[in-house]
């Protein structure tokens, strides 16, 4: 009964929110009230597992979350370009919360998506924390996205913030969480790809924004398991941004809490680097060195490209086994790439 309402509500433009307690295979947002709701939160809120979140556009300024038993729902940007739909909020790790705590890196996620099988298209996260507006806070951590979900999607997404823009992590220490992400946008500046997720990055647009300082900052800042062979594979993609030559590091190795056996693993290939990147593209972190953890590259072009001792290169054999299809493979065969 509802389906047939949606879809006539779809068809004449009006608005109309499924029957009290009842879940919806389908909802539209919208901010003009054409929608089913006016918050992407409610209409996350009211979607069953395995449905969708459609969003119209405009800018959504809302703290989201979708919660690990909305498995499989999706939620798309309706018009195909990511700018259109902005979910947008500011908290940066030490923004203080009413009863005076702070946020901390995880609570300062505009989204935070803890669902399997989630998948995102066509529309834009985004952490608005200016740090020069704030300078009483230090903790300038300020995450667009966190997830910790497995089997996850995001097609065509933007990611924009500075420092841990895209916090990609799993459930919990020894659990995998595979995301792929494809034709994505992400911008940042100190480690703002960092986790332990199995995470490719395939066709991206990597932006490594200028803070005037140098280093001006870090790609990736991985915490990957070291009982885990796949961390995050950038593959197919480019590395853009005006930052001074010389100025930014593909990455370091995050050990949590100082966990020893969180053991980076990162593989950049066939990915044009620009001048911005250093001729010695990886470094220590709080006390570990990049050369314990498994930082690699591959064919990668342009003026930051590179090699030699401390730029370690993947053999033709060993990058026939760290592709794609390898990471997100798992044991049960998902293979979302193409």
């Amino acid at each position: 009964m509802f389906t047939t309402l949606f879809l006539a509500s779809v068809l004449t433009g009006a608005a109309l929110a499924p029957p009290a307690g009842a879940a919806a295979a389908n909802v539209v947002v919208a901010k003009d009230g054409s929608g089913n709701y006016t918050s992407v939160q409610a209409g996350i809120d009211a979607v069953s597992a395995g449905g969708t979140v459609s969003v119209k556009p405009g800018t959504y300024r809302e703290v989201i979350t979708v919660p690990a038993a909305k498995t499989g729902i999706t939620l798309r940007g309706t018009t195909g370009n990511a700018a259109d739909v902005v979910v947008d909020y500011d908290n940066a790790s030490g923004t203080k919360k009413p009863d005076g705590s702070t946020y901390g890196t995880s609570g300062s996620a505009t989204a935070t998506i803890a669902a399997n099988g989630f998948t995102a298209s066509a529309l834009t996260f985004r952490n608005s924390f200016d740090r020069k507006a704030h300078p009483e806070i230090t903790a300038t951590q300020a995450v667009a996205v966190k997830t910790t979900g497995d089997r996850m999607v995001f097609d065509s997404v933007t990611f924009l913030g500075h420092q841990d823009t895209l916090y990609a992590d799993t459930a919990a220490t020894g659990t995998i969480g595979r995301q792929y992400y494809r034709n994505c946008a992400i911008s940042g500046d100190v480690d703002f790809l960092f986790g332990r997720a199995t995470a490719v990055f395939d066709r991206a647009t990597i932006t490594a924004l200028d803070r005037g300082s140098n280093p001006n900052g870090y790609l990736t800042a991985a915490s990957t398991r070291r009982s885990n062979p796949y961390g995050f594979l950038v593959v197919g993609s480019k590395v853009v941004g005006t930052a001074a030559n010389g100025s930014f590091y593909l990455g370091r190795p995050w050990h949590p809490g100082g966990d020893v056996d969180a053991i980076a693993q990162v593989v950049i290939r066939e990915t044009a680097l620009p001048a911005a990147i250093k001729s010695t593209p990886w470094t220590d972190m709080s006390g570990f060195s990049w050369k314990d953890a498994r930082f690699f590259e591959y064919r990668n072009t342009g003026p930051g490209a590179g090699t030699g001792t401390d730029r370690p290169q993947l053999t033709a054999a060993q990058a026939a086994t760290f592709t794609a299809q390898r990471y997100l493979a798992g044991s049960d065969g998902w293979n979302p790439v193409h």
